[in-house]
């Protein structure tokens, strides 16, 4: 499944699409040019168990890596994934 990122000048967010119009996202802040705070990961019940909240993070850490920005995360669930990915270690910020 194909993960998109949407941005606007303060805010974003990576989606997920099914095909019967389901949504995952995961959304952030931007707090600067070289921040951005992951405050929410939704995955819907119709989409879960395809491990769609990991690969939103993953494609927020990959972008973060690419561009220079490092990440807050805020949201529980992107918490959680940073704390079991110490290779991540390089975006995080604090």
């Amino acid at each position: 499944m194909e993960i998109e990122r949407e941005d606007s000048e303060t805010k974003g967010r990576y989606v997920a699409r099914s095909t019967d119009g389901a949504e995952a996202e995961l959304t952030f802040s931007r707090a600067g040019e070289e921040l951005i705070i992951i405050d929410h990961t939704e995955v819907p019940d119709a989409m879960a168990g395809r491990g769609l909240g990991l690969k939103l993070v993953e494609r927020a850490v990959a972008d973060a890596r690419s561009s220079g920005v490092r990440i807050i995360p805020l949201c529980p669930y992107a918490a959680a994934q940073f704390r079991r990915h110490a290779e991540w270690s390089d975006v995080l910020d604090g």
